[in-house]
C-alpha cells in the first residue's frame, strides 16, 4: 500500500506527537500514561502568552488505572501547556469521570456522553481514543494470551485482516487455530477469551 508521494518543497508546519506508556504494579492493576503534545515551526500566541517556535501549544497528560478486566478503577488529567491558560486547564477533575468505564465495551461512545464538546477538552477527549487498543497491546503476552501453540486461543485472531482465522497468515503463523473459510464461525470481532465480545471502535 504505497504512499501518496512526498512534494520536495513541502515545509513542515505542525508536529502533534501521541504516546502511551503502560506499567504494571505490584497489586495486579496497570497504570497508563497518554500524552498529547502539539508544536508548531513558528512563534504561535500573543503578549505574555507568545511561545517560541518549538514550544508546546498543548502538552496534555491523561492517566488511567485498569484492572486485567479492562475496567477503569481510577482516572484524571493534567493540562501543562494549552492555548489559554487559565482557561483550557480549568477542567478539574472531569476525567474522574473515565472512572468505571470499561475500554471493550461501549467505551468511546461513553466518552464522548461524559465528556464530548463543552463537557471537557476536545484533545484529551480525543486522547482517550488510544487507550482501548493500547491496553491491548500492553496486555499482550500478559494478561491476554497470544501464543500460537497454547491452550487458549490467542485473542488477535479476527480482529484484523490480517488474522482472519481462515486467513494465510493464520494458517502459517497459528496452523492449530487455522480455519477452513466454509468453517468460519467466529464473529467479526470477537473479544480476548475470559471476556465479553465487544467492539474497540463503539
Amino acid at each position: 500500500m504505497p504512499l501518496p508521494p512526498a512534494h520536495p518543497q513541502r515545509q513542515l508546519k505542525h508536529q502533534r506527537a501521541i504516546e502511551v506508556q503502560a506499567h504494571a504494579r505490584p497489586d495486579g492493576l496497570w497504570e497508563v500514561d497518554a500524552w498529547v503534545r502539539d508544536t508548531k515551526t513558528r512563534p504561535t500566541g500573543e503578549g505574555e502568552h507568545r511561545r517560541p517556535a518549538g514550544a508546546p501549544i498543548h502538552d496534555l497528560h491523561l492517566r488511567i488505572v485498569v484492572d486485567t478486566s479492562f475496567t477503569i478503577v481510577a482516572s484524571g488529567a493534567e493540562s501543562r501547556a494549552t492555548p489559554y491558560p487559565g482557561h483550557c486547564d480549568r477542567h478539574g477533575d472531569r476525567y474522574a469521570a473515565l472512572t468505571g468505564l470499561n475500554l471493550l465495551r461501549g467505551f468511546k461512545r461513553a466518552v464522548r456522553e461524559r465528556l464530548g464538546g463543552v463537557a471537557g477538552c476536545t484533545h484529551l477527549t480525543e486522547l482517550a481514543d488510544v487507550l482501548p487498543t493500547a491496553v491491548v497491546q500492553a496486555f499482550a503476552g500478559d494478561v491476554l494470551a497470544v501464543a500460537p501453540d497454547g491452550d487458549t486461543r490467542p485473542f488477535q485472531l479476527d480482529r484484523c485482516h490480517a488474522l482472519a482465522a481462515d486467513g494465510e497468515a493464520v494458517r502459517l503463523h497459528y496452523p492449530r487455530w487455522y480455519r477452513q473459510p466454509h468453517a468460519n464461525k467466529v464473529s467479526d470481532n470477537p473479544a480476548p477469551a475470559g471476556h465479553a465480545a465487544a467492539p474497540l471502535s463503539s
